[in-house]
């Protein structure tokens, strides 16, 4: 979700919030009778008879209408922008310039990585997730290592291949986070007969 949409989100919210508050002591101060004091020309008792009058004149139906089509349009806009979204999509890579620009879909190298970490010793089975946060292109790979895998190659692995894909990206803004798990059990080799 962009940070436009979260912060009309919030401006809404605290907009919807006050105007709320302010009817929610109105009506209490109006039925209490202390409202006569702040607004001296506050009516003592409300008719519905206007509201009659417009519900029954020609032009309510169009308003209404166009009011309701409003109100859908924006309700699916609101939806739409709070979709979550896959991710950051198509990068322009350092080099690009007037004669073109050079793209890259980062899932690609996040899935290669992802398998080139799963060949190492003691990794088992690894994926990866592209998404931004906070300005940065961050490539999340979690995997599963072996209880008996060997941690200082592990480490080495991890490091390689985290710096490969900022190599593989080019891109100053990324960033690898590497989360590994370690399985409860560890593998029985396979028997052969």
């Amino acid at each position: 979700m962009r940070r436009s949409v979260l912060a009309l989100d919030r401006v809404m919210a605290a907009l919807l919030g006050l105007i709320l508050f302010v009817a929610g002591v109105g009506a209490a101060a109006w039925y209490q009778g202390g409202l006569r004091r702040w607004w001296p020309s506050s009516p003592g008792t409300l008719s519905s008879a206007g509201v009659d009058d417009v519900l029954d004149s020609g032009w309510w139906p169009w308003v209404a209408a166009g009011a309701g089509a409003l109100a859908v349009l924006l309700g699916l806009w609101w939806l739409l922008a709070h979709l979550p979204r896959r991710g950051p999509g198509l990068l322009v890579l350092p080099g690009s310039g007037r004669p073109g620009r050079l793209l890259i879909d980062p899932s690609g190298p996040a899935e290669a990585a992802a398998e080139v970490l799963a060949d190492a010793p003691g990794i088992r089975a690894t994926h990866s997730k592209v998404r931004r946060d906070r300005g940065e292109l961050v490539v999340t790979l979690t995997g599963t290592i072996d209880p008996r895998a060997d941690l200082t190659e592990v480490v080495a692995a991890t490091d390689a291949v985290a710096t490969q894909l900022r190599t593989v990206l080019g891109r100053d803004d990324a960033r690898a986070r590497i989360q590994l798990s370690v399985a409860r059990r560890a593998r029985r080799p396979a028997r052969v007969h």
